[in-house]
């Protein structure tokens, strides 16, 4: 079989699009996307502010055909995690919103014969241990089932960008190297290899993918620096609850924070804790995981303090896109809000980055001359 070099842009189609940090990450790297579907407005604002119209498809993925998607390279979908995710009632692949699985794989088979060569999927953690580990199990299988053979490895935040991040990657392959080198690495932890080998029943293979080497960017760079004057700080009141509400393991940490000389900031989470709502700051300069803001007990804090001050106040929506990794997207189409809500709900760029010129890009541009998107 004749293999040859593609200078083209890569075709994308992307599922479950949201504001478009697929995308964001993606086109950088040799990639076009020439397809997008989600169902929240909200998202699409976003989307259309940073990409315009033309690509993004607003709508249910239930009521999307194969034929509707065009001829392409890699389809992503980032599909809900809500009964995947640990702090959820764990309904699984069963459930109302994970379960849009099967609808992004009904997709795939509708597409018959114009199935790309690469499907990218990214969830949770708790994908892989749902139900015992048998929701995983179940869709790989089902892309086994649609041709491909299936890669799993996690990418995180933190290697980029000072947020808790960790999430698992699937890659489905048509043509997938015959590498099944599973020891333990930064990316592929020795869980990971004992998944694989404990369901030998699914097809798989690893890629010889490289851990990132970036810097990990500072809390601090990223933090927007508020005038004292500016009212997004809380109030005299609003911090005095904050602080009654911390352990006294918390209020020493936040108090080592209010007598360094320097400025210091830290993020913290609302958390509940024998049936209290309590504030929990983090011991170091990195984000937790953003979530999506539906709530106050969603959102995140910023605790500056040093110099014998301290102000608390929520962060940004631009903080919250740094967090991200995502600096310049354009928010001006939604409310404070909406916004927390899109990039909560959204991918970190550089590591969908880091996948794609670290394996997608190079997994794709040497592919077998018969396939029509690669000739």
């Amino acid at each position: 079989m004749k293999y040859q070099m593609c200078n083209s842009p890569l075709q994308v189609a992307e599922f479950f699009a949201g504001m478009g940090l697929v995308r964001a990450a993606l086109e950088p790297s040799d990639f076009e996307v020439v397809f997008a579907n989600d169902i929240s407005p909200v998202k699409q604002a976003i989307y259309l502010s940073n990409f315009g119209e033309g690509d993004f498809h607003l709508g249910d993925i239930r009521e999307v055909t194969g034929d509707q998607v065009p001829e392409v390279d890699l389809i992503t979908a980032s599909f809900p995690c809500t009964d995947l995710s640990l702090a959820g009632a764990r309904a699984g692949l069963s459930g109302p919103e994970s379960g849009m699985f099967w609808e992004f794989a009904r997709v795939l088979d509708e597409m018959g014969h114009r199935r790309p060569a690469a499907v990218l999927l990214e969830n949770v953690l708790g994908f892989a241990t749902s139900h015992g580990g048998r929701d995983l199990e179940k869709a790989i299988l089902e892309l086994n089932t649609l041709g491909y053979s299936c890669d799993l490895f996690l990418g995180d935040a933190k290697w980029f960008v000072p947020q808790s991040r960790p999430r698992l990657f699937i890659v489905g392959l048509t043509n997938p190297p015959e590498s099944q080198n599973w020891l333990p690495t930064k990316f592929r932890p020795e869980w990971i290899g004992r998944y694989r080998f404990g369901h030998s029943d699914c097809r798989w293979h690893s890629y010889p993918l490289s851990a990132p080497t970036t810097e990990p960017r500072k809390l601090r760079a990223l933090i927007e620096r508020l005038p004292t004057t500016d009212r997004r700080w809380w109030n005299a009141e609003q911090v005095k609850k904050f602080t009654a509400s911390l352990s006294s393991v918390q209020m020493e940490r936040v108090e080592r924070m209010i007598r360094g000389q320097e400025l210091q900031w830290r993020t913290a989470y609302r958390r509940t804790r024998q049936g209290s709502a309590v504030w929990e700051v983090r011991s170091d300069e990195i984000a937790g995981c953003l979530r999506t803001a539906r709530g106050g007990s969603s959102k995140q804090a910023v605790v500056e303090a040093g110099g014998e001050n301290l102000r608390i106040r929520w962060l940004t929506p631009r903080e919250y896109a740094r967090l991200q990794g995502a600096d310049d997207v354009i928010l001006d189409a939604v409310t404070p809000n909406q916004a927390l809500f899109g990039l909560g709900d959204a991918v970190c760029v550089p590591v969908v980055q880091w996948i794609a010129n670290a394996y997608l890009k190079p997994a794709l541009k040497l592919a077998p001359t018969k396939t029509k998107a690669y000739a």
